[in-house]
């Protein structure tokens, strides 16, 4: 304010005071007041004037001194802020260099304030809802309960610090990502394994967290280290019983199948515990059916394979025995002779005794069928060779009596293809002794292999075959000489003709019967002997001994010795040693 500013109003007050004083001498005078009266009115006057001017000082001071204290406060606060919110701000100095009255600062520090107020209030908040967020997400990772307040240090606002926050927070948010993706795949897991062995998945994962249970919105799942261990411990925890329940379910399968074979239970019986079978040969990983291993199904398979247990007590016998018939057809297709009646005999009285583990002895005598094959695959191709020799040596005894035929070549019905026949039989007969040949080589090789004897139908094969040998030899030798003798005869009728003329001689009747008549004969006789000792299998029965001794025969033809099959076994002494069975006490020799 200027000094004529300040002029103008004190005139006018002072000629206001002046003229009023003249006005109140005026009307002194007219009352008459003396002097005294008058200078102690006027001074009264004076005094009061000066109270009332240092009143109106002091309260103008005391105004400037608020004004101060305003600008002050403010200017102290904005500096706060500015620092609070890390920005550059030079307000302050910018108003110092300007030549302003305190009103003119005050008026431009007041919206500056508010400003820098209103940027507080809002980064405020911002650090409020980081602060919050980060809170929440610690509470859920740590397992511990949200405090209500979250103190926020009002000397950093800084967008640098509000940054730090944000990353703080990015990093916890992926944090909680990541635990509720776990939480995300304990929960698929449990809910499959729940479905699979039929449990409460609701009460399993309350137990886990009640958190999971909540459906309300504003609840936390818990994520704590706590809660993931006990999800993992209910994942192992579910998967043991699955385990355990799918092994159980195995075993009883592997056994009710293994009765299905041994009762012969038809298919589509069989076909109504598909649900137990199928997973005898698949891995607790693989199996994710719900339901498929509740305690439900595990019990209704008990209840089969208890069933069939009772069954198989019945049935057991008569398996056994059509096990004992199988068996016996093996060796007898394989021309292994040995006594059925005795062991089907000893079978019954084992099994009706009660002496025997019907078990044991079945699966022993599946054993056995296994070896009797493979004896008789090893038999086989001697058994081939042997059915060739037999047809062969039957040919030559049809030749025999057919070229003892003396209407052979009379064009009767048939003629030809007896022809046909003959010259078939001739080339198979020129071969006969390297058929033997090949047939000892064989036998003696299989002998060799196996360290015993090669029996067909209770006869050693090689001693046969050697009797054929020497009977065919001497046949031979038997037909040499009969030639020679015919020879000679005929040289002698010729003498005699040449001599005595053409009448006939009396050794002419005997040089009309062909001279391979007979051997003929002896040949037929040879093979009368072969067919009654292997050719036409004699001895033939209807099944086979179920374990065979082993004893030893001398060689008819020299004197050597080998294992043969003799004497079935005892079954009851089987069956009082079942535990002890062995592939040398359960398959015959051969």
């Amino acid at each position: 304010m200027s000094n004529s500013d300040m002029i103008l109003p004190a005139m006018a007050e002072a000629t206001t005071c002046s003229s009023m004083l003249k006005e109140l001498q005026i009307l002194w005078d007219e009352i008459g007041e003396n002097e005294n009266e008058r200078d102690q009115m006027i001074l009264q006057l004076e005094q009061e004037c000066l109270d009332l001017y240092r009143r109106k000082i002091n309260h103008t001071k005391k105004q400037k001194s608020d004004l101060c204290q305003m600008l002050a406060e403010s200017e102290a606060e904005i500096s706060l802020l500015v620092q609070s919110l890390g920005e550059h701000h030079d307000f302050v100095s910018r108003m110092e260099k300007r030549d302003r009255n305190l009103k003119e600062k005050v008026a431009m520090t007041i919206p500056e304030l508010e400003d820098l107020r209103l940027k507080r209030d809002t980064r405020l908040k911002q650090f409020m809802s980081v602060q919050t967020q980060i809170a929440q997400i610690q509470s859920e990772i740590s397992g511990n309960s949200l405090k209500n307040s979250h103190s926020i240090d009002q000397r950093d606002l800084s967008q640098i610090r509000l940054e730090e926050l944000k990353s703080q927070l990015r990093e916890l948010q992926l944090n909680k990502n990541r635990r509720l993706e776990e939480v995300a795949k304990f929960l698929h897991g449990i809910h499959e394994l729940s479905g699979v062995i039929s449990v409460d998945f609701s009460e399993t994962i309350r137990q886990v967290h009640p958190s999971f249970v909540d459906f309300r919105e504003e609840q936390p799942k818990s994520i704590s280290d706590e809660t993931l261990s006990r999800f993992n411990g209910s994942i192992k925890s579910l998967m043991n019983v699955k385990k355990q329940r799918l092994q159980k379910l195995q075993f009883i399968g592997a056994n009710i199948v293994e009765l299905w074979h041994l009762m012969e239970t038809p298919v589509e019986e069989q076909k109504k515990f598909d649900f137990v079978t199928r997973f005898i040969s698949q891995s607790a990983d693989e199996i994710v059916e719900q339901g498929c291993l509740s305690v439900d199904v595990i019990e209704q398979a008990q209840a089969e394979l208890d069933r069939l247990n009772v069954l198989k007590s019945s049935k057991m016998k008569d398996i056994i025995m059509k096990k004992q018939l199988e068996l016996e057809a093996i060796y007898d297709s394989a021309h292994i002779y040995i006594n059925g009646d005795d062991a089907r005999l000893a079978i019954n009285e084992a099994i009706d005794s009660g002496e025997v583990d019907v078990s044991q002895l079945l699966s022993a005598m599946e054993d056995e069928i296994e070896k009797a094959r493979e004896l008789a695959l090893s038999r086989k191709e001697i058994l081939d060779k042997v059915e060739k020799w037999r047809f062969a040596s039957e040919e030559e005894h049809w030749l025999d009596d057919y070229e003892q035929d003396h209407n052979r070549y009379n064009a009767v019905k048939g003629s030809h293809k007896n022809l046909k026949r003959a010259e078939k039989a001739r080339k198979l007969v020129a071969k006969l002794p390297s058929i033997v040949q090949s047939l000892v080589a064989k036998v003696q090789a299989w002998e060799r292999e196996r360290e015993c004897l090669f029996l067909y139908d209770k006869e050693r094969l090689l001693d046969v075959l050697e009797q054929y040998s020497l009977l065919r030899h001497q046949i031979e030798e038997e037909k040499r000489r009969s030639r020679e003798q015919r020879k000679l005869h005929e040289q002698l009728a010729t003498e005699q003709e040449m001599m005595f003329g053409s009448k006939r001689s009396p050794l002419t009747s005997f040089s009309g019967k062909k001279p391979l008549g007979q051997s003929s004969h002896m040949n037929m006789n040879m093979n009368m002997n072969m067919n009654g000792r292997i050719l036409t299998p004699l001895g033939r029965h209807g099944g086979a001994s179920s374990t065979m001794g082993m004893t030893t025969m001398a060689n008819k033809g020299g004197g050597k010795t080998g294992k043969v099959a003799a004497v079935p076994v005892n079954y009851v002494a089987l069956a009082k040693e079942a535990s002890s069975l062995s592939p040398s006490s359960v398959a015959p020799s051969p």
